[in-house]
């Protein structure tokens, strides 16, 4: 088993203790959202176009008065309860996301102000692998004794950077990733652990394709503009990037942990559509029967995509069952972490 050597003093291990997440209560089926930007756009597009081209059937999406803070802090909350803790009790608050509510301050502030906690707060982000980014941050912030008890949290609603209203087929092929989201949150609260806790994380970063996908408004190239708000991309681009170097990381990690695919109770892989998930299947052999689909129902939650599975299994989990996370992220970014519950 592979153990970070590189850890010292008392602390050996940091393990997530509890998982929560949010969704948004409004359902935005494909039928619906075609329905809206054939309208809008004047693009035909064949009956369930867009559900089959995806394999997703419908999405959330937040109300006008909920944020990515607002997912965030009821996800935290249902942590923190199923913790026994109190928000006072963590002393590490990290928001990992690919959105925010604001360009400054942190957005883990606002987080923090809704909570009431006093932590060091922080945000992290990297795409739809902030979430596992964040989670990364905290354990090592533990086990080099800068925190006791950490919550990672992350609210995601890319739901408000899609063109809704693309005045052609230009801007509608140009925005077509972006109709596979769907708005979500997440929570984890991670401390030391006498046995089990994450066992092994990896990285592996191919930022000459920065370009490819992404929403480029608010930072210093394009301070200000509507235009710079949307996201675009290009999905064919980033599955290629994805397919060419994803499986020689898991094949590195199997290695490296000394662990097989039957080793994982569940192996949790960010879901972009259905048909790159099935890809991803024939290439890798991940077993079917170890993964937690949530793209059909509830499309590509960016980083929140993971948490949601996890939770979703965690409370059938029992000590020693161990699980691969598999994060993908625009930029391009790919990580595994390797967690097993104490």
């Amino acid at each position: 088993m592979h153990i970070d050597h590189t850890v010292r003093g008392g602390v050996r291990r940091a393990g997530i203790t509890a998982v929560a997440s949010c969704l948004p209560d409004l359902e935005v089926t494909s039928e619906v959202l075609q329905q809206r930007l054939v309208a809008a756009s004047g693009v035909s597009l064949p009956a369930r176009g867009i559900e089959r081209a995806t394999g997703i059937t419908a999405r959330r999406a937040v109300a006008d008065d909920e944020y990515a803070s607002t997912l965030a802090v009821r996800a935290a909350r249902t942590a923190l309860d199923r913790a026994e803790l109190a928000p006072h009790d963590v002393d590490l608050l990290v928001f990992a996301s690919a959105t925010r509510d604001v360009a400054e301050p942190a957005t883990a502030h606002i987080v923090q102000a809704e909570l009431g906690s006093r932590a060091h707060a922080l945000d992290v982000t990297n795409a739809c692998n902030s979430f596992v980014n964040g989670i990364d941050t905290a354990r090592a912030m533990i086990l080099a004794g800068r925190a006791r008890r950490a919550l990672v949290v992350t609210g995601e609603t890319p739901s408000r950077a899609v063109r809704h209203e693309p005045t052609g087929p230009d801007q509608f092929r140009d925005g077509f990733a972006g109709y596979t989201f769907g708005d979500a949150g997440a929570a984890v609260v991670l401390e030391a652990v006498e046995r089990g806790g994450i066992l092994d994380v990896a990285t592996e970063t191919h930022s000459e394709h920065w370009s490819v996908g992404g929403i480029f408004g608010g930072g210093s190239r394009h301070p200000r503009g509507d235009e710079h708000t949307y996201f675009h991309g290009d999905g064919s681009e980033l599955r290629e990037v994805f397919e060419k170097v994803g499986t020689s990381v898991l094949d590195r990690m199997r290695q490296r942990t000394g662990l097989a695919w039957d080793d994982f109770r569940h192996i949790l892989v960010h879901q972009v559509t259905v048909p790159y998930l099935e890809r991803f299947v024939e290439l890798t052999g991940v077993p079917r029967d170890r993964l937690v689909v949530t793209v059909p129902e509830l499309g590509n939650m960016a980083s929140a995509t993971l948490g949601v599975q996890l939770d979703r299994v965690h409370e059938e989990l029992r000590a020693g069952d161990r699980v691969l996370f598999v994060g993908l992220g625009g930029g391009v970014s790919i990580m595994t972490m390797v967690w097993e519950k104490a």
